[in-house]
């Protein structure tokens, strides 16, 4: 079965991918869907198995690498925490494969686009059932090339090229340090096997490695180089640039991207990778700081967005920084779970904008709409249902169990940084409210500010894209109740074995049970004065925000231009780069090697040569016969005298 689920949407990819035009662009999504849709049901069976009836284990597929002391074998990992992300990335890209047949029906390279698709969620299951660090890595650049493709599938388009390269080059920052944590690895535990690794963990504690006569802690730097990878994948802050631009590609992939595959990829790295982060403090608290700072510098630069798609982008890293401040305080399970939810209603927003850009004939800018809700009813229900579940409405939705239960997992730290991170969170709860009912008002309530002739050919999409609302819906609102007593609750142990472990004092899962009601509603009140904001700016007095936006000019351009990371960026790195890469070209190639080297001196050659032979090409045949009469003599004379030899 787990073959069939990690190598059947490989299969899809391969099929739609090189015999896409024999099978036509119908066949390419049907085959690729189908199988994707079959993966999805088998995740969910071996989720059911391995959750609550304890079926784990290994499955050796081959021996990958061997050289030296370094054996690698390509094998599945299964436990809970792989058959969780099992069915969050089968789940998900089963229901944006069948999304996108209706929304890429016009596209003429579908068979193209559905092989990346495919390609996108095997390299993230080879990812999630990774037995080792090196597969783990396979399946990490894996991802980071689907996403290359994926974002700059409309490659026509210069925006989609630039994004496209923009997200492949930032990540590779952050995989540089990965790789470098993989090597650390090897240097210190003689092997990558995850098994081996956790077991020989403990015996390092306290141990230090030199670098330029500093001394480190061999475990914090090992978690710290592995962290970085997680920072570029997982878009968190100063990594994050390159996840707003990733919305130039088509919108099935922003769902698909954002919700269950790439980004989620760090999350799941450092849940995996627990026993290891468990025995650093420091690490911990690295991720705790950054996690805290990225859900809130994400929150509030998706206040100002107009871009219906980058204002769930920027709730996306957002909540990616919720994630990562769970497992920070040592709640790895916290933040799984709610990585489990979000993928529901994540997916349901973006497919939901998507269907609203489908509607408006692809117009993405939220102050070009306004009053659609009654001309496309189901998409904005299904909106309203994936903002209630973001926002963490109380009781009915998914968001409010697992949104919640990271905000009072950092307050049961009861630590520094655990409170820094408490009050960042409670403070990005109120902008991700705003937020996300601006949106909603913006693009469906208020009087249409669409132009009449786009407004009059506004429809709801077709069943196709529906559908995939309509069960990811069910997620946003069920998933929560259905499985809080499972991922944090009392059936914790019993459902999730050995696939988090934590320290034996590590008791942040007993505590987050018994917060002061203060913190248990304090979400909930952020929640809701978000949505008084939102429907006072946006429905009672639609001045209010441009008066604000005019009066504190600075500080809304500041947050419009997401805190000028990407100006910084290229006052740093990318204009110094261009400078060495014009002298290199100028001075090096140009004046040196085309000047003094090799390429000089045949130049010169070239030159010389020139010169006698123009002087010699006269022209005239006279001079001719006598240089061939003179040259026949020489040679004649020369046999004469040493051409015969002597006997």
């Amino acid at each position: 079965m787990y073959y069939l689920i990690l190598f059947m949407p490989l299969a899809g990819a391969i099929i739609a991918g090189f015999f896409g035009r024999i099978i036509g662009a119908r066949g390419s999504e049907i085959i690729t869907t189908t199988l994707v849709v079959a993966a999805a049901v088998l995740s969910w069976i071996a989720f059911i198995e391995v959750g609550f009836f304890g079926k784990d284990g290994r499955f050796l597929i081959m021996t990958w690498i061997e050289s030296g002391k370094l054996l690698v074998n390509w094998g599945i990992r299964v436990d809970t925490l792989t058959a969780v992300m099992l069915v969050v990335v089968n789940s998900v890209s089963a229901l944006v494969h069948i999304y996108s047949m209706g929304y890429m029906h016009e596209d003429p390279h579908r068979p193209r686009f559905f092989a990346y698709l495919s390609l996108f969620t095997f390299a993230m299951l080879a990812l999630v059932t990774a037995d080792n660090f090196l597969q783990m890595f396979f399946g990490w650049e894996g991802v980071g090339l689907a996403s290359y493709l994926l974002i700059g599938f409309w490659y026509q388009k210069p925006e989609a090229n630039a994004a496209a390269i923009k997200a492949f080059i930032v990540n590779r920052v952050g995989d540089f340090g990965f790789a470098l944590g993989i090597f650390a690895v090897f240097v210190t535990f003689g092997t990558l096997d995850f098994d081996a690794v956790f077991k020989a963990a403990p015996d390092k504690v306290g141990q230090s490695m030199t670098f330029l006569s500093w001394q480190f802690d061999t475990l914090t730097v090992i978690c710290l180089l592995l962290f970085m990878g997680a920072m570029g994948k997982s878009a968190q802050l100063f990594l994050h640039t390159w996840l707003p631009d990733a919305m130039e590609g088509p919108t099935p992939v922003s769902a698909l991207i954002h919700a269950a595959t790439m980004v989620t990829a760090g999350v799941f790295m450092v849940a995996r990778l627990s026993p290891l982060f468990e025995l650093s403090q420091t690490a911990l608290w690295v991720v705790t700081l950054v996690g805290a700072s990225t859900a809130f510098f994400a929150a509030t630069v998706g206040l100002v967005q107009n871009d219906i798609k980058r204002v769930i982008a920027y709730s996306t890293c957002s909540q990616l920084g919720y994630m990562f401040a769970a497992c920070g305080v040592g709640a790895y399970s916290v933040g799984i779970f709610h990585l489990f939810t979000h993928a529901f209603f994540k997916a349901l927003l973006f497919l939901g904008a998507g269907s609203v850009i489908h509607a408006m004939h692809h117009e993405q800018d939220l102050r070009k709409m306004g009053g659609l809700a009654p001309h496309i009813r189901w998409t904005w229900v299904m909106m309203l249902i994936g903002t209630l579940a973001l926002t963490g409405f109380p009781y009915i939705t998914a968001g409010f169990y697992s949104k919640d239960a990271v905000i009072e997992a950092t307050w049961a730290a009861h630590t520094g940084i655990g409170l820094y991170a408490f009050y960042l969170l409670v403070i990005a709860a109120f902008f991700t409210s705003f937020y996300s009912w601006r949106l909603m008002f913006l693009a469906f309530h208020g009087e249409s500010r669409a132009k009449p002739e786009v407004l009059s050919h506004v429809h709801e999409s077709p069943m196709v894209m529906l559908i995939p609302l309509f069960v990811l819906a069910i997620g946003a609102l069920g998933a929560g109740i259905a499985f809080k007593e499972y991922f944090i609750g009392h059936e914790y142990k019993a459902f999730w074995g050995e696939a988090i472990k934590m320290l034996p004092g590590n008791d942040i899962l007993e505590k987050l049970h018994h917060v002061p009601a203060w913190v248990k509603w304090s979400p909930t009140v952020m929640m809701v004065g978000g949505f008084a904001l939102a429907y006072l700016f946006y429905l009672v007095s639609p001045s209010i925000p441009g008066t604000l936006a005019r009066v504190f000019k600075p500080i809304y351009l500041f947050l419009l231009n997401k805190w000028y990371f990407d100006e910084l960026y290229d006052r740093i790195f990318v204009r110094p780069a261009l400078w060495i890469g014009r002298a290199l070209w100028k001075g090096g190639d140009g004046a040196v090697i085309d000047g003094l080297g090799p390429n000089g001196i045949a130049k010169l050659v070239l030159l010389v040569t020139n010169r006698v032979a123009v002087r010699i090409q006269t022209g005239i045949v006279s001079q001719y016969a006598f240089v061939m009469l003179i040259g026949l003599t020489l040679l004649i004379t020369w046999l004469m005298f040493y051409g015969g030899g002597v006997k």
